[in-house]
C-alpha cells in the first residue's frame, strides 16, 4: 500500500454529519501531519472509503442516509476494508452501544465529546494495530 510506507502521510477518513464535530477532528489531525478526507453521511462514506482507502475511518454512527453500523458493515464485508481500522466516534454512550459498534464489525470505539488532547495517541494506537 503506496501510502503506509514511510514519508507518507496516513489517511483518514472522518464521516460525521455535525460540522463542528468534523472540523475538530480535522484540525487536530491535520496538525499532526494526517491527510483527511471528510464526509457528510452514510453514502458520502462509502464512495470515498471505496475511492480513497483510507488507512483509518473515524466514524460517527448516527449519520444520514446510511447509518454506521450499516456503513461498517458494508465495509468489512469487503476484503479491501479488512484491515482498515474503523472507529465508532458517537455521542451514543449508553450502555451497550460499545457492543453493538463492534458487532457491526468497528474495530474501536471514541465516545464524544472527544478529547482533543487524547485523539492523537488513541489514532496512534489503532493505526499500530493493524
Amino acid at each position: 500500500m503506496e501510502n503506509a510506507k514511510e514519508g507518507f502521510p496516513k489517511k483518514l477518513l472522518v464521516v460525521d454529519d455535525n460540522q463542528d464535530s468534523r472540523e475538530l477532528v480535522i484540525k487536530v489531525m491535520k496538525n499532526r501531519g494526517y491527510h483527511l478526507i471528510e464526509a457528510v453521511d452514510g453514502e458520502d462514506a462509502l464512495e470515498k472509503a471505496l475511492a480513497e482507502i483510507p488507512d483509518l475511518i473515524l466514524l460517527d454512527i448516527s449519520i444520514p442516509k446510511i447509518n454506521g453500523y450499516e456503513v461498517t458493515r458494508r465495509l468489512k464485508s469487503q476484503a479491501t476494508f479488512k484491515n482498515v481500522p474503523i472507529i465508532a466516534l458517537t455521542a451514543h454512550a449508553m450502555k451497550g452501544d460499545r457492543e453493538k459498534a463492534i458487532e457491526a464489525g468497528c474495530d474501536g470505539y471514541i465516545s464524544k465529546p472527544i478529547n482533543v488532547h487524547e485523539l492523537p495517541d488513541q489514532i496512534k494506537s489503532f493505526l499500530k494495530e493493524k
